[in-house]
């Protein structure tokens, strides 16, 4: 059954332009929020499941919310059995969704979920004719976007890429590395200006509401930012602060802590750099608690205090026992618990209540969305919003904090009852901002401003979708408020800039589809070359503990065409062979590890394992992760190398230990070693046979197959002269010899 419309659309002039760039091209979208992304995506998706009967597409979102929501976008409109259609989630078993995926020519899912899949070999990605990536801001670093659409390009024997995103980024280099990683031909930009895209604008109307910190917050400012301050005189009588005092910032402490840890891991560990190391830690939490106060309120800097005491008491580090029992630190503690018993609050959430009254006074059936960064002042906003009779629920991610974690049945109800008018407020974090579709949103009040141009186009797209549209934002002035907004601005304003100048200067960096597999000779060359050296390592297998999944080595592992097989490791984290496994850590693990006692009960497991080996990857200097005497380390190195006999191999990066992981299952597996796997359980009869013929000595399952091929059975093998064992390809004298030499030996080890 060919795939189609329902109903058939008549998309807007825009949609249509793009639609036909898109079936030429792999193709990124940047759209304003609300003008009809997805729909371009139903109509791609109908073009090639018709071009390309028995393929498959594949929707990808960031978030469950929105996999559901593209799900629904696409049942309503495709006419397409519903079984056709599945949603994958990690509730599903992998066996079940790798029968889905055969089943279902239109997946919808999030991508770290393929992405292990992928990983672990359960699905491919070969009859994939159209990739859909929402939200393909997201697809730089190690984002699992990135993975996907490499391995997309690499299997798929008709590929196609749509890439959606109201905003891809706010500089050229972000922008470019989007399109670099999702193999991006063209850009089709529009922004509300333009002359095709205006007449389906909605305006939206932005006002910034200003409030003035009261008198007993900036008194409590005052000390926490003393409290900051001496923590950089100290520094700077260190001489280790290069900048006047009143010039240091967030950023700024980031980057001297990133130097004082680079020193730290290269042995400079003099009393100076430590003691500033010390120093730049406390500053920072020092000056998240004043960020809170400033744009947030007591409530969440009561919370964020306790957690520290809770943290001193743990005795998770000294920076934190330094602050909590600083004399000014303890001071502004008790004038927050004193104003929190006052019921003094920050006056955002006054001018807050005052604003959703106005709203729902002048349309009683509003629906209201308040951006909130923190869950715990999302909680207070609630409270404030029901003590003055407003219904209001919060909509926060899924991992847990305190109890405002939330799974993602409860996201989807809570979403479907604010979308049916169900309650006034939907109090949201940041996982309401990416691409969520609620109809007819009146009115999103931004609590703060903040510094992105993603994040900000993202939250203001909420509204105005189908009719006019209303944004208020919080500003406390003389914080960090006011910088935010500013910031916010500009990058908005480089972001098109920047847009305009990457797709300008784009044919001279991408290659596009007509020139693809046009190689020149040395190209050539050089493809062969890598081709064959594939196709060796293709003929690996390495066993991953599960719990490894989606990490760099893993995807480096299949990048270099390993086969790899996820599976509950009892011992170790990489199996090679029968008789070796690989415990791989990195640096801080490693040395945490000897501390806590976790390494020497690893240590004992290993030895189940003639060659069992510890991996540590990283460029820290072991000596220097924690304040530990260093012949303490040397006193465990000394261990593990004598007392347990176990080799202690290290590496820099993921790159670099996916290369030894290879080389000794090369030498395990491929360099005429007596052993191969003979661990997994055989399920049919056929795999029984290769299972026991696998066994023999220099066989394993690479030649099983062609043994039983050439001679059918288990005793014909078994029977056969060492002539008729080499007529079998790969298998030579020694290999024959071996095999008779078992198969006729006398058993001793019982007599």
């Amino acid at each position: 059954m060919l795939t189609s419309m329902k109903v058939p659309v008549q998309p807007r002039r825009y949609q249509e332009t793009i639609f036909a760039k898109a079936v030429l091209y792999d193709t990124l979208v940047v759209l304003p929020t609300g003008l009809g992304k997805t729909m371009i995506a139903v109509m791609l998706a109908v073009q090639r499941l018709q071009q390309y009967p028995g393929s498959k597409v594949l929707i990808l979102a960031p978030t469950k919310p929105l996999v559901q929501q593209h799900e629904t976008t696409f049942r309503t409109h495709l006419n397409l059995p519903p079984e056709r259609m599945s949603l994958f989630t990690g509730a599903v078993s992998p066996a079940k969704r790798a029968a889905q995926w055969k089943e279902s020519d239109i997946i919808f899912a999030t991508p770290q979920g393929v992405e292990n899949d992928v990983l672990g070999g359960k699905i491919k990605l070969d009859d994939v004719c159209l990739l859909v990536v929402d939200e393909a801001h997201r697809t730089v670093g190690d984002y699992s976007y990135v993975f996907l659409a490499k391995q997309y390009m690499k299997q798929a024997q008709r590929p196609r890429i749509l890439a959606l995103t109201a905003s891809p980024g706010t500089d050229q280099e972000t922008i470019t590395e989007v399109c670099r990683n999702l193999h991006i031909e063209e850009i089709e930009v529009r922004s509300q200006d333009d002359p095709d895209v205006s007449p389906y604008v909605q305006e939206i109307d932005v006002t910034w509401v200003k409030v003035d910190l009261p008198p007993e917050f900036q008194d409590i400012q005052k000390i926490l930012k003393s409290c900051f301050q001496r923590r950089l005189e100290h520094i700077k009588e260190l001489g280790l602060l290069s900048i006047p005092v009143n010039q240091v910032n967030k950023i700024t402490l980031l980057k001297m802590q990133g130097e004082f840890q680079g020193s730290i891991s290269r042995g400079e560990r003099d009393m100076e750099t430590m003691k500033a190391m010390s120093l730049t830690a406390e500053a920072l939490k020092i000056l998240h608690a004043v960020d809170l106060l400033q744009t947030q309120g007591l409530a969440a800097l009561k919370k964020y205090t306790d957690s520290l005491i809770e943290a001193a008491r743990n005795g998770q580090s000294k920076a934190v026992v330094n602050v909590v029992t600083d004399v000014q630190w303890k001071t502004a503690q008790l004038k927050v618990e004193q104003l929190i018993e006052k019921n003094v609050e920050h006056p955002k959430l006054a001018a807050l209540q005052r604003i959703i009254i106005e709203q729902v006074h002048a349309q009683k059936d509003s629906k209201i969305i308040i951006f909130n960064q923190y869950r715990d002042q999302a909680v207070k906003i609630k409270e404030s919003l029901h003590a003055i009779g407003l219904s209001a629920k919060i909509f926060v991610g899924q991992a847990k904090k305190a109890d405002t974690g939330m799974s993602q049945k409860e996201q989807k109800a809570i979403l479907a009852e604010f979308a049916s008018g169900g309650f006034s407020c939907l109090i949201a974090t940041s996982v309401a901002e990416e691409g969520l579709d609620i109809p007819k949103v009146d009115l999103v009040v931004f609590y703060e401003p903040i510094p992105s141009a993603i994040r900000t186009v993202q939250r203001r797209g909420r509204t105005g979708r189908g009719e006019k549209g209303k944004v208020i934002v919080l500003m406390a002035q003389g914080t960090p408020d006011v910088g935010h907004k500013w910031v916010a601005h500009h990058k908005e304003k480089r972001m098109y800039r920047a847009i305009a100048e990457v797709k300008r200067n784009f044919k001279k960096d991408i290659t596009p589809t007509e020139a693809k597999g046009q190689k020149t000779l040395l190209q050539a060359y050089y493809a062969e070359k890598k081709e064959k050296q594939q196709t060796q390592t293709a003929a690996l297998r390495i066993i991953s503990d599960y719990r490894e999944k989606a990490s760099p080595v893993m995807k480096e592992l299949v990048e270099q065409g390993v086969q790899l097989e996820l599976k509950q490791l009892g011992v170790g984290d990489y199996q090679l062979s029968d008789r070796v496994v690989v415990e791989y850590k990195q640096v801080q693990d490693f040395v945490d590890s000897m501390l806590d006692g976790r390494l020497l009960a690893q240590l004992k497991d290993l030895k189940q394992y003639t060659r069992a080996i510890i991996l540590v990857e990283g460029e820290q200097d072991i000596y220097s992760v924690r304040k530990v005497h260093p012949n303490a380390i040397r006193g465990m190195l000394a261990t593990i190398a004598v007392s347990y006999n176990i080799p202690l191999l290290w590496s820099r990066t993921p790159r670099e230990t996916a290369g030894l992981l290879i080389a000794l299952a090369k030498r395990e597996q491929v360099a005429g070693a007596d052993f191969q796997f003979h661990t997994a359980k055989p399920l049919t009869d056929d795999e029984v046979q290769e299972y026991i013929v696998a066994a023999f000595p220099g066989i394993g399952n690479q030649l099983a197959k062609p043994l039983l091929d050439h001679f059918n059975t288990i005793k014909d093998i078994v029977n056969a002269s060492e002539e008729d064992l080499k007529k079998v390809p790969l298998i030579g004298e020694k290999k024959a010899k071996r095999i008779k030499d078992i198969s006729e030996r006398e058993y001793k080890a019982g007599k």
